[in-house]
């Protein structure tokens, strides 16, 4: 791999480039890698400054809705700052810690469905659109596939840190 999270839209497309835009929707392991974590697991943090497994999830979710509005509006030509948000806020604003890991996987998987949606209406000409990421020109279909790397990044991090075992 030749990015790192903090390059942002690069390495997030990087971890999602391979198959069809609609099979990396469709294929949700964060549900198979999850939806067996206790509820006490779901709270844990790796150091004190961390998310829980659950603000994760939430903040999957989150990112996923922030990130296809604006793919909306993208294919439909509206001009439209495709990445950054206050991610730190959004969690802190939020209610994960009081909802059951699994009502937030639900949460997700409705969220997922709605972009899975979304994504079928596109035609390749909307697909082929292209807006402002930071300081890189990017796809639409690029845009689209950065959501996916994002939650795979997360997920990884979960792989690694958390000890699910």
């Amino acid at each position: 791999m030749n990015y790192q999270p903090k390059d942002g839209f690069p390495y997030y497309f990087e971890l999602a480039k391979s198959n069809s835009l609609q099979s990396i929707f469709e294929e949700i392991p964060t549900i198979e890698i999850l939806k067996n974590i206790s509820e006490e697991k779901a709270t844990f943090r790796y150091e004190p400054n961390k998310w829980s497994i659950k603000q994760i999830v939430g903040h999957i979710a989150d990112h996923e809705r922030v990130k296809m509005f604006r793919a909306f509006q993208l294919s439909r030509n509206e001009s439209v700052e495709l990445w950054g948000y206050d991610q730190e806020s959004l969690v802190e604003n939020s209610r994960f810690e009081e909802l059951s890991l699994q009502s937030l996987l639900t949460d997700f998987l409705n969220v997922r469905k709605a972009s899975i949606s979304f994504i079928e209406t596109l035609s390749q000409h909307q697909l082929d659109i292209k807006g402002k990421a930071r300081q890189y020109e990017i796809t639409l279909e690029e845009f689209l596939r950065s959501i996916i790397g994002h939650e795979k990044h997360h997920i990884n991090i979960i792989l690694e840190k958390y000890q699910l075992e």
